[in-house]
C-alpha cells in the first residue's frame, strides 16, 4: 500500500487536529478532515485506511443539539466492527465507546483539566502502538464527561488515579484515548477562556504559559512517534495487536 488516507472527523471547530495532523502527515498520511455540520460526512469508510475522531465540547450523546453525532457514531462503529485502524481522542474516545456498547457519563470526581500523567497497564506493553511509550505519559486533560464502562471485549491500556479508563483498544487496532495529544498552548488557553468553570479545576499554575509550553514539548516527544506508528498500522506495515490466547479450563 503506497498512500494512507485517513478520515479525520473534527466534531468541534475549537479542537483542530493541530500537531497530531502534522505528525500523521509527516509519516505519509493524507488527511481528509471533515468538520460537521459544515462538512458532510461520508456514508461509509470505503477508500480510507484509518479513521481519527477528535474532541469537542458536546456530550457524546447530545444528538438533539447536534444530530450529526449519530452519523459519527455510526462511522466509528463501522470502523471498529471492520477492524479499520481508528483513533478516538477525548470526545472521539467517548463517541467510540458509546458506539461500541460502552457507557459515558459526567465524571463524579469533577473535571480533569490541564497537563497530567497517565500510566500504562500491563496489556499496553504488548501493544503495537503503546509498547514503546514510557510507563508514565504526559498528556493534556480538558473534560468533564468520562468513560464509565468500556465496551465489552475492550482492553484497558492506560489509567489514572481519578478516572481509570484513560486509553483502551478494541478489535486489535481500534483505540480510544480520553486525553488530548493534539493541542497547542494557544488552543488550551482559548478553552480556558471560553470555559472558566472548567479551568478552575486545573492545578495552581497548571495553565500558565511556561507550564503549557513545557507540557506540550513533553507531549510531542512522547506522542509524535505514536502517531507515526498509527500511520504504519493503517498502512499495514506493522501488525495489529495479537489476539488473546485462548486457554483451556483447568482439570
Amino acid at each position: 500500500m503506497n498512500g494512507v488516507r485517513l478520515l479525520v472527523i473534527q466534531p468541534d471547530e475549537s479542537d483542530p487536529i493541530g500537531p497530531l495532523g502534522d505528525w500523521l502527515s509527516e509519516a505519509g498520511a493524507e488527511l481528509d478532515v471533515r468538520l460537521p455540520p459544515m462538512d458532510t460526512l461520508p456514508d461509509g469508510i470505503e477508500g480510507y485506511q484509518g479513521v481519527v475522531c477528535l474532541g469537542g465540547g458536546m456530550n457524546a450523546e447530545e444528538d438533539r443539539a447536534h444530530p450529526w453525532l449519530a452519523a459519527v457514531r455510526g462511522l466509528l462503529a463501522t470502523a471498529a466492527g471492520n477492524a479499520i485502524p481508528t483513533l478516538g481522542v477525548c470526545l472521539g474516545a467517548q463517541l467510540l465507546a458509546v458506539a461500541t456498547g460502552g457507557v459515558v457519563g459526567r465524571g463524579k470526581q469533577g473535571p480533569e483539566v490541564g497537563p497530567a500523567l497517565v500510566s500504562k497497564k500491563d496489556v499496553a506493553w504488548m501493544d503495537p502502538l503503546f509498547a514503546d511509550l514510557p510507563l508514565v505519559q504526559d498528556v493534556l486533560q480538558f473534560h468533564q464527561d468520562v468513560i464509565e464502562r468500556l465496551p465489552a471485549g475492550a482492553d484497558l491500556l492506560a489509567s489514572a488515579p481519578g478516572y481509570a479508563n484513560q486509553a483502551f483498544r478494541l478489535n486489535r487496532c481500534v483505540y480510544g484515548i480520553q486525553f488530548h495529544i493534539e493541542t497547542t498552548p494557544d488552543v488550551v488557553r482559548r478553552w480556558a477562556a471560553d470555559s472558566p468553570e472548567l479551568a478552575e479545576y486545573a492545578r495552581p499554575g497548571g495553565l500558565n504559559d511556561d507550564t503549557l509550553a513545557t507540557a506540550h514539548a513533553d507531549i510531542a516527544e512522547t506522542w509524535r512517534p505514536f502517531a507515526h506508528r498509527f500511520v504504519e498500522l493503517a498502512a499495514g506495515r506493522i501488525a495489529p495487536a495479537q489476539k488473546p490466547r485462548s486457554t483451556l479450563p483447568l482439570a
